[in-house]
């Protein structure tokens, strides 16, 4: 694929941010892995159309637009448990259902967190990758106020859930950590969508 120099104008293109140099070396170097980590998730979608990004190519149910979403749907929710502890991940179940009815997906009610963290991996009616990518600047930028401001060493006990083991916690430093492997993580699952979609990859 062409150099982000080679298409300036590019509507797909995110602007990487790029981490304040009074931060801490720590902070900078961790809020800059992150950055280039979206960088490359976004890189995936350069030149791409609506319905292209919509598309899933791969034995996958996922497709890009909706892989870009739930990146940063989940940066955006770790990032509201930094700066509001575990209300801000609540995984309530409706009155009646149980953990395992949820597991095998055979509850009578799905709660509205679960709908929409499914909802995250797709492209609904009325969802551009233009609007999917300036809220991911959004989100990113948001990362960048909270991260600037935090202790590393702050943390919260994560909320209760299956997925996480009882009596957890995670630091600020443990979030960013999290973000980075998770957005490197889904770049490379969008490097496989993009070159299955029509032979181009990020690099």
């Amino acid at each position: 694929m062409p150099d982000d120099n080679d298409n300036p104008k590019d509507p797909n293109t995110v602007t990487a941010t790029t981490p304040s140099p009074a931060l801490d070396a720590e902070r900078s170097d961790l809020l800059a892995a992150l950055a280039t980590a979206r960088s490359a998730l976004t890189a995936t979608v350069r030149g791409l159309g609506d319905e292209q990004a919509g598309q899933r190519p791969t034995a996958s149910a996922l497709c890009l637009g909706g892989l870009i979403k739930h990146v940063a749907s989940t940066e955006e929710e770790w990032m509201r448990f930094v700066a509001e502890g575990p209300s801000a991940m609540r995984y309530d179940l409706p009155d009646g259902v149980t953990w395992a009815d949820f597991a095998a997906g055979t509850a009578r009610e799905f709660p509205q967190w679960a709908i929409d963290h499914q909802n995250d991996f797709l492209m609904l009616p009325g969802e551009t990758l233009a609007g999917i990518l300036a809220r991911y600047e959004q989100v990113a930028a948001r990362t960048e106020e909270i991260a600037a401001a935090a202790d590393l060493s702050a943390a919260h006990p994560l909320p209760e859930a299956p997925w996480h083991e009882p009596g957890a916690v995670r630091s600020v430093r443990r979030v960013l950590m999290h973000l980075i492997a998770e957005t490197a993580q889904h770049a490379g699952h969008a490097d496989i969508l993009r070159e299955s979609l029509d032979g181009q990859t990020s690099t």
